[in-house]
């Protein structure tokens, strides 16, 4: 059996919203997520607009998957990233955009982005995102002209988690913003896991999901690659 790659799309974003908030990835969103990949012998590289070093948020010494990651050799590959433009997604099984408050500054509008989602998802790939990662989404059209979540099952981070956290930060909802181009939004209470799998559209509520979208993500590659 080849060894599955997943492409990490991450932030370069270091500072958002009016009062100057400073962000960028959230540490849960790619520890956890690399530890389940990891283990399950997926192999990890990452990517972001820009290249180079993405901003953290959130690193808690606590966490047994914060402290490995942060001592791994991949978040030292991660803070070399490659510029999206200069990959081929194709070259993968499958694509994953963590979140962060990072994402809704430059992954949500980015077109390279875009063009990336379009053609992973057109090409049959896998094609994920957790908490503010589905911001990726947004704008990217099939090949007809449709909207990529037209119709389809997914979550994101909550208007209601978003509204306790950084309303006054964020450029818009993002729930509100997948609902308004036709998404089939779900959720559950704010802060507990929630993994939405539509096919090859895999999608986590918040941090507490990205560990268990992973394992979902483990799942249907193991299929795909028997």
């Amino acid at each position: 059996m080849s060894v599955p790659h997943v492409l990490f799309i991450m932030t370069n974003t270091a500072v958002i919203g009016p009062h100057h908030r400073a962000t960028g990835f959230f540490f849960s969103e790619v520890a956890h997520p690399f530890e389940v990949f990891d283990q399950s012998g997926v192999a990890v590289e990452y990517v972001s607009p820009r290249g180079g070093q993405p901003h953290e948020d959130a690193f808690d010494e606590k966490d047994a998957a914060h402290r490995a990651f942060r001592a791994s050799r991949s978040i030292r590959r991660m803070a070399r990233s490659r510029r999206l433009s200069q990959v081929d997604v194709l070259d993968y099984d499958a694509v994953f955009i963590p979140g962060g408050l990072g994402p809704m500054a430059d992954i949500a509008t980015d077109p390279d982005v875009k063009r990336a989602v379009a053609r992973a998802w057109n090409a049959g790939l896998v094609v994920a995102a957790v908490c503010h990662g589905p911001c990726a989404f947004l704008g990217v059209r099939l090949e007809d002209g449709t909207p990529l979540v037209r119709g389809r099952r997914l979550t994101s981070f909550s208007n209601a988690e978003e509204d306790g956290y950084a309303s006054d930060d964020v450029p818009f909802a993002l729930e509100s913003a997948l609902v308004e181009e036709g998404a089939k939004y779900e959720s559950t209470a704010v802060w507990q896991p929630r993994v939405v799998v539509d096919g090859r559209l895999m999608t986590g509520q918040n941090p507490a999901s990205a560990g268990p979208l992973a394992q979902a993500i483990v799942e249907v590659l193991r299929k795909d690659l028997r």
